[in-house]
């Protein structure tokens, strides 16, 4: 969800964030922050993601750490505000429903920008550089869709690696949807799938903790992440994210981000 970088993660000290693992905001008193940016909790930018999706967000004890977790920290900050982390299906995040219900005031998913999303969902601009990817048993011997005919492939919901596979799968493979990341990463361990594809940069944070896994090929699908609020619903705060990430990149702050989740330096580009 190009670059083709190889990641280490790296764990890191981060802000203390609070996870919303059951509720909601709905229905919240509608305020604004420093910028007029509309915010459905005062005090908090409230941040939909779906966890795990390591490195972008994931659980670390009581935290919730991340490269995208330390970006939308920077918008908080900027905004005078503290993150609040919401965890929500991805499919309701990729079609604009926790957005629009006001479950959060931003999105940071490790999402993909697409021509269809953005019909739901107003996006930032580009932030990170990604593709698809393969992962398999290691010395399967598996190395492309082709060698997939017959099996059985796992994907992710409402991802765009699961797009990529029903387009270019063999028309007679078995494709299995996964909730989330780490049932589909877990169905390859355990032998319940013979492959899985979903975005490099997780898929090659995971075999670094599993070398029995592999990443045998990435498909060179030219893909963007954003950060995405209420389609035409929240112009101010969508500045203010985009003036952020700016300001990083030009200041050094994106590098060091990069750096502690990645274990190298900025991508290229």
């Amino acid at each position: 969800m190009q670059m083709k970088p190889r990641f280490l993660a790296a764990a890191a000290s981060v802000a203390a964030l609070s996870l919303t693992l059951g509720g909601c905001a709905t229905g919240a008193s509608k305020t604004t922050a420093s910028d007029g940016a509309k915010i459905i909790d005062k005090g908090h930018l409230t941040v939909c993601t779906h966890l795990p999706y390591k490195p972008f967000q994931f659980s670390q004890g009581s935290k919730v750490v991340g490269f995208d977790v330390d970006l939308m920290d920077l918008v908080a900050k900027k905004l005078g505000l503290t993150q609040k982390i919401f965890d929500t299906p991805f499919e309701g995040i990729q079609s604009g429903q926790a957005l629009n219900t006001d479950k959060c005031d931003v999105a940071a998913a490790g999402m993909t920008i697409t021509d269809e999303r953005k019909r739901v969902l107003d996006f930032s601009d580009p932030y990170f550089d990604a593709t698809q990817a393969l992962l398999v048993k290691k010395d399967s011997g598996i190395s492309s869709l082709d060698q997939l005919s017959g099996k059985s492939i796992g994907v992710q919901e409402g991802t765009t690696g699961a797009i990529y596979v029903k387009e270019h799968a063999p028309k007679d493979a078995d494709i299995r949807t996964f909730e989330d990341l780490a049932t589909e990463t877990a169905a390859v361990k355990t032998g319940q799938v013979d492959a899985a594809v979903n975005d490099n940069g997780v898929l090659l944070d995971y075999v670094k903790t599993n070398p029995d896994t592999a990443v045998t090929k990435e498909f060179d699908t030219g893909e963007q992440y954003g950060v995405a609020v209420k389609k035409d619903g929240n112009p101010k705060l969508l500045a203010t994210i985009n003036e952020v990430l700016a300001q990083a990149k030009k200041d050094g702050d994106y590098d060091k981000i990069y750096a502690t989740w990645f274990g190298t330096a900025k991508q290229a580009g």
